[in-house]
């Protein structure tokens, strides 16, 4: 006999409006033992609701579709790899790579897992093509271990300017920073 999970899911009815966005209220049918495992996930990824996992479950599929289906034109993503520190010529590499493509790499974070063992995290963000790219790259680098690639895909918004505040006649000349001029810019925020 199946679980009915309508009576559990606290999907808010369409009236209901959170973060500006109409939500609408659907329920889905489970066999016992899927929606005890999927209850288990729930509570073990600390979410509130079954609600909140669904969603984002049906982003992360949303997501992954995108990117595969090249919808994306642009993403971030995080890659994620260890290596032997002792192995100067891993380092090398790694950082050779990451350097070359400095406008792809916004960060990167590096942990000392042991005496020999580091973890580097680096987040990439970019048009998708070459993210990809630089992903596979730094995981396939001879001396690199357990390499993951995590992508988001996003969408550049509209341009948009943004004009220079006036000072306050109030504050002292040296108290307030100089204007910058008027500039346009875009925005790139996640697709779902």
């Amino acid at each position: 006999m199946g679980t009915f999970l309508g009576a559990g899911i606290d999907a808010l009815d369409k009236a209901q409006v959170t973060n500006n966005e109409a939500m609408q209220r659907f329920t889905i049918s489970l066999d016992d033992t899927l929606a005890g495992q999927f209850d288990a996930l729930t509570a073990a990824a600390g979410y509130v609701s079954r609600s909140e996992a669904v969603r984002d479950l049906i982003r992360l599929r949303l997501d992954r579709d995108q990117l595969q289906a090249s919808r994306a034109a642009w993403c971030v993503a995080t890659v994620s790899f260890v290596y032997d520190h002792h192995d100067r010529t891993v380092c090398e590499r790694v950082q050779s790579l990451q350097h070359g493509h400095h406008e792809l790499v916004v960060t990167s974070l590096h942990h000392h897992l042991d005496h020999d063992h580091c973890l580097e995290t680096v987040v990439l963000r970019g048009q998708t093509p070459q993210v990809n790219a630089l992903s596979q790259q730094l995981i396939a680098l001879r001396g690199v271990r357990h390499g993951s690639v995590h992508q988001l895909p996003l969408d550049q918004s509209e341009a948009h300017v943004h004009l220079p505040l006036q000072k306050s006649a109030a504050a002292p000349p040296d108290a307030q920073p100089a204007l910058e001029p008027p500039h346009q810019h875009r925005h790139l925020r996640p697709l779902s």
